[in-house]
């Protein structure tokens, strides 16, 4: 059908090159491009001489120019962004330039800033949409499949929803003392701002972990779960109808919060530059590079992922419970594409709406989320390609009110 430019080498760009492989009948020709050409080329030479023709080029997405002569020479229908999310709007200015669609998984934020919002990103609407371009925002699961299953979940079963509480448990053991499951860089920075979450029109701000629950998850068991922000908060506060509260939980272990409040208590977690040995360097940054590689861990981890989310709403005037989820196997992900369960669960989504753009099924001029469009089409593809999901209608409720409790 198609060609698409992936750009990014890492352990969610290796699972978006497996699957857009395996789904050759769409993706009949990929590139892959980094700042790191050897990452390109391990992946081609691993799974080179199928149907699907791949290339490998150079490239640093930093540089608009750089990547507007990439696009050119290769000519895509659809870039697949899965580098790091500094350099979306780079990526966005290059996708205008060349008039390609444009996809990716996660939102803006500025470097020097630990700030989640979408308002850089939604700048950019109407020059998609005066160019024809699609551009669909946040494909990977949350957010992405978070946001689809609230569009599935108001289209078949409510009439509103008045309360989401999305829930990220991971039950994976890699054997690691202190390991991020994606980019250190980022996965810090997001734990250790301030959480946030929606309620009645306007956003509560809470401490770095101040809030925990325990909730007992399908097939992995109770965990300690934690509120943060996450970015589909603030998409899906304005797009799902009737919206009330919104929340974000993510599982943590007690042996990684006291890890992370060692590092943070010495300086290790901050993003302000430090100088050392005559340079300046982010503590941040450094302590990414003496972490283990998240893409290291596939080998190591076992256990289960369960991330879904909880609705309560109406129907036809009567009060509506429901749970949609997914239970992804970490050992099982390495089996088929050599990646834990982090970077499957993200990887896939985003095939499948680079997937839904580049058919047309998805494709509409303008800047959107994934809520924004049909999402049977993509709840279909899910169950097809590795992430089935399952429905309650009687899950266990976590309170709608907060109670504070102190974390140490």
């Amino acid at each position: 059908m198609g060609k698409a430019l992936i750009i990014g080498a890492g352990g969610v760009a290796s699972v978006v090159v497996h699957k857009c492989v395996q789904n050759s009948e769409v993706f009949e020709e990929i590139m892959i491009a980094s700042r790191t050409k050897s990452k390109c080329d391990a992946l081609k030479e691993k799974l080179d001489g199928g149907k699907t023709i791949i290339h490998t080029a150079q490239v640093d997405a930093d540089n608009v120019d750089e990547l507007i002569e990439l696009i050119n020479g290769f000519k895509p229908d659809v870039v697949i962004n899965v580098a790091l999310p500094y350099q979306d709007l780079t990526i966005m200015d290059a996708c205008l330039a060349t008039g390609v669609h444009y996809v990716d998984t996660a939102n803006y934020e500025p470097p020097e800033t630990a700030k989640f919002e979408y308002k850089w990103q939604w700048a950019y609407k109407e020059k998609f949409e005066k160019a024809g371009l699609t551009a669909l925002l946040g494909s990977g699961f949350d957010p992405g499949v978070t946001g689809v299953f609230s569009a599935y979940a108001l289209k078949h079963y409510f009439d509103e929803i008045h309360y989401i509480d999305i829930l990220d448990a991971n039950a994976g053991d890699h054997g690691y003392p202190f390991a991020t499951n994606f980019n250190p860089e980022i996965n810090i920075r997001e734990i250790t701002a301030n959480g946030r979450y929606w309620k009645e029109g306007k956003w509560v701000e809470t401490e770095p972990l101040e809030f925990k629950e325990v909730y007992n998850f399908p097939e992995i068991g109770p965990k300690d779960m934690y509120l943060l922000y996450h970015e589909e908060l603030e998409s899906l506060a304005k797009n799902i109808k009737g919206i009330k509260q919104i929340r974000f939980w993510m599982t943590f272990s007690q042996k990684y919060i006291t890890h992370l409040n060692v590092l943070e208590n010495v300086g290790m977690t901050s993003i302000e530059p430090i100088e050392f040995e005559g340079k300046m360097i982010q503590p941040l940054q450094f302590l990414k590079a003496v972490l283990p590689d998240p893409a290291s861990l596939g080998p190591r981890t076992k256990g289960k992922t369960n991330i879904g989310c909880i609705f309560r709403g109406v129907k036809d005037g009567e009060e509506k419970t429901y749970y949609v989820y997914n239970v992804c196997d970490h050992e099982e992900c390495y089996r088929e594409v050599g990646s834990q369960a982090i970077s499957y669960t993200t990887g896939v989504p985003a095939m499948i709406g680079a997937m839904l753009v580049m058919n047309g099924t998805w494709q509409k001029p303008g800047v959107y989320n994934v809520e924004e469009f049909d999402p049977d089409p993509f709840m279909e593809a899910l169950n097809k390609w590795g992430l089935p999901w399952q429905e309650s209608f009687n899950p266990d409720l976590l309170d709608l009110e907060l109670d504070k409790e102190e974390v140490k």
